[in-house]
């Protein structure tokens, strides 16, 4: 018998790549999210977990990124590995390259590759025909990495998640809302999501959450009633009004998303004490004119603030930064367990 970090017998997650959360069983999912805490432990003590000692990891961004590239650079070398920062202009995915030509090559190369861009098809196919573990660092339709670093934050600050209420305001047919409903559902959290109805999330997806949700008792409620959906909440969590790729719909989704800007005055519908409530957000986030894409909106627009108040994004209520530096544990958990000499408890 084999025992895992905690003693336990186990089974082995190595090669197995996470495209989207539903690659995983809700088990699978909270052994991650539990792994991240215990690295994140490690990280603070000193204790060296090398787990990926020699291996080298190649990470493609179609996508800019500040908290992905550093999560998943930082998380190799903490593991042992090297990490290759491969960028929009030195990978020629779908235009001069195929997907699939570049993920043969990049796998006899590399013992693993993230990838963060635009098509969940590509992602889906550089596991396909790379022969290595891949791992979905952002794709239009999903955004798993992301949600293991938000659960375990609320596992952090609640002690528990099954049970607890995440309400996500904002576009409720994007990445973020489509990853929430799905995840949430698998693993027992009761998922809100507030929107205007134009931005519900697609049917397809719903479909996907309903049937999770039967199996772990977890509710979820779609709705564009405020008042409604953010009562008895635990967490309220918004992102940008617009994606990356959809810049020339900011006069749009301002008109329709105005009205469900996160501040204080929500945080005080919840109803909940302050121990039971806190503000989360992927980042980066508008809550003042700081930037230079601020101070454009500002002109255009008028808006000193846009998915959240500066009031809430300081606040005692805020976990953002935590989040953010949880990016790095929970990669780091990811990368480990599947492309690591680990053994991972039968769940």
């Amino acid at each position: 018998m084999i025992l895992d970090y905690k003693g336990k017998e186990t089974s082995v997650f190595q090669g197995r790549s996470l495209l989207a959360e539903k690659d995983f069983t809700p088990a699978e999912l909270e052994y991650l999210i539990d792994f991240g805490l215990h690295l994140k432990a490690l990280k603070k003590k000193g204790i060296p977990h090398h787990y990926l000692e020699g291996k080298n990891i190649a990470l493609l961004f179609e996508k800019n990124s500040t908290r992905t590239r550093s999560a998943f650079t930082t998380a190799s070398i903490d593991l042992g590995a090297h990490p290759e920062f491969l960028g929009s202009n030195d990978i020629q995915l779908g235009s001069k390259e195929s997907v699939e030509d570049t993920g043969r090559v990049l796998g006899s190369m590399f013992d693993g590759i993230e990838f963060r861009g635009f098509s969940q098809k590509t992602v889906e196919d550089l596991a396909k025909y790379s022969g290595v573990p891949v791992w979905n660092g952002l794709t239009d339709e999903w955004h798993p990495t992301q949600m293991l670093a938000d659960f375990m934050t609320m596992k952090e600050t609640f002690g528990e998640i099954k049970g607890k209420t995440l309400t996500f305001v904002g576009d409720g047919r994007n990445n973020m809302a489509n990853s929430f409903l799905v995840t949430g559902s698998m693993l027992g959290v009761n998922i809100h999501i507030v929107a205007p109805k134009e931005l519900f999330p697609d049917q397809s997806v719903i479909d996907t959450a309903q049937a999770y949700a039967d199996k772990s008792g977890s509710k979820f409620m779609i709705t564009d009633n405020i008042d409604e959906g953010v009562k008895g909440t635990n967490v309220i969590y918004t992102d940008v009004w617009v994606s990356m790729g959809e810049e020339s719909q900011w006069a749009e989704r301002i008109n329709l998303l105005k009205p469900y800007q996160v501040n204080m005055d929500m945080i005080k519908k919840t109803g909940q004490p302050d121990d039971q409530i806190i503000f989360m957000h992927c980042l980066p986030a508008f809550h003042d004119t700081n930037t230079k894409y601020g101070q454009d909106i500002k002109a255009k627009y008028g808006l000193n603030e846009m998915e959240v108040t500066d009031e809430v994004f300081r606040s005692k209520y805020a976990r953002q930064f935590e989040e953010a530096e949880n990016r790095m544990h929970s990669i780091k958990a990811i990368m480990a367990a599947t492309l690591g000499n680990l053994f991972i408890p039968k769940v």
